[in-house]
């Protein structure tokens, strides 16, 4: 929106070009998105207390969580507002991109509402049903990947590059529907389980994303996509101004969501942005390096499914609570430990992710 102002207004002073630099814009998105959350985030914390939107404690787990029983939840709605609010001040509007990645992070973070609705109007802490969750889930994630790949412009958009490797490519035809809605749905509940304890969650969302940005920037730019030998997509440079607004969104709401936490994002938040990575890391063609920097989204996701196949198949639990940061409180960990420690491990791994562009 302010991209085509400044496009308008150059024809009065030229200083108004050097909002074409994507860069700049970037870092006004991070800016932008994290005044929004931090002037927007103790009005909103207010309100949810006010109308006693509170969080619902199953009584099954640590002892430690029955006190965050009655914290606010729902705060993910200001992250979305702050991302989309940012994305669509400073980015080109006139992006497909843009607007597909915009529109599944709303479409998963409408799930994600009627879910925490339902948990604080019903008092149910289980929410929205399995069933129709996923339901609504697979509809969204699938229109996304018919989307992408009816889209396509390159061959490049829908090949599956091989990190660590320089000319390992493959070519996924119809596949690609596929795995990008595995990728997109399977993203967003890994976020939405690792969502546990205070600020978990949104600090490695916030180094995922910002390294997306990074992904997006230079396979959108020829020259830095030639040299790096990774496919060149044109427009997913732009993508860049919707990363830096995850990063300042989730700062902002961390601001807030720190333990003790004040606020709880919620499933509103958690859905919408597991499958906003999802769809970033399918954009620019970098799904298998998703899976490397959200190596604690894994984690988390693998030990739910490791702990539900063991207990049908022998009856007996591989980790004394599943998702796994719940196993280590229950061992005695106190739970800032928990936190910091598993986000010193997405640093490492994003870090490993992003040397996946130079090591080749």
């Amino acid at each position: 929106m302010l991209l085509w102002l400044s496009e308008y207004l150059l024809q009065f002073y030229s200083g108004f070009n050097v909002f074409q630099y994507l860069t700049l814009r970037a870092v006004l998105g991070v800016l932008t998105a994290l005044l929004i959350s931090l002037f927007i985030g103790p009005i909103l914390i207010e309100r949810l207390t006010h109308h006693q939107i509170g969080q619902s404690v199953r009584d099954d787990g640590p002892q430690s969580h029955l006190s965050k029983a009655g914290t606010p939840t729902m705060g993910g709605a200001l992250i979305i507002l702050a991302i989309i609010t940012s994305t669509l001040l400073w980015a080109d509007l006139s992006n497909r991109f843009v607007w597909i990645v915009m529109i599944v992070t709303l479409l998963f973070g409408v799930v994600g509402w009627i879910d925490d609705y339902r948990k604080v109007i019903y008092k149910n802490s289980k929410g929205l049903p399995a069933r129709y969750k996923y339901l609504w889930q697979s509809i969204f994630g699938l229109g996304a990947a018919l989307w992408l790949f009816f889209t396509a412009q390159s061959p490049a958009e829908t090949q599956l590059i091989i990190p660590f490797f320089k000319h390992l490519v493959l070519d996924m035809g119809w596949t690609f529907i596929v795995l990008t809605y595995l990728v997109i749905v399977g993203t967003s509940n890994a976020v939405n389980l690792t969502d546990g304890l205070d600020g978990l969650a949104i600090m490695p969302t916030v180094l995922v994303g910002g390294a997306l940005g990074v992904f997006a920037y230079v396979s959108g730019n020829y020259n830095f996509a030639e040299y790096l030998h990774i496919p060149y997509i044109a427009g997913t440079g732009e993508l860049i101004v919707f990363c830096g607004a995850i990063v300042g969104a989730g700062l902002g709401f961390l601001w807030f969501n720190t333990y003790p936490a004040q606020v709880f994002m919620g499933d509103v938040g958690a859905l919408a942005l597991g499958a906003a990575l999802g769809t970033l890391a399918v954009i620019v063609r970098q799904e298998l390096v998703l899976v490397i920097m959200g190596g604690v989204f894994v984690m988390e996701t693998i030990s739910v499914m490791l702990q539900v196949a063991s207990f049908k198949l022998t009856g007996r639990r591989i980790f004394r609570m599943a998702p796994l940061h719940h196993h280590y409180e229950l061992k005695g960990w106190p739970e800032p430990r928990v936190i910091v420690r598993f986000w010193i491990i997405t640093v490492v791994l994003v870090l490993i992710g992003l040397a996946s562009l130079k090591i080749r």
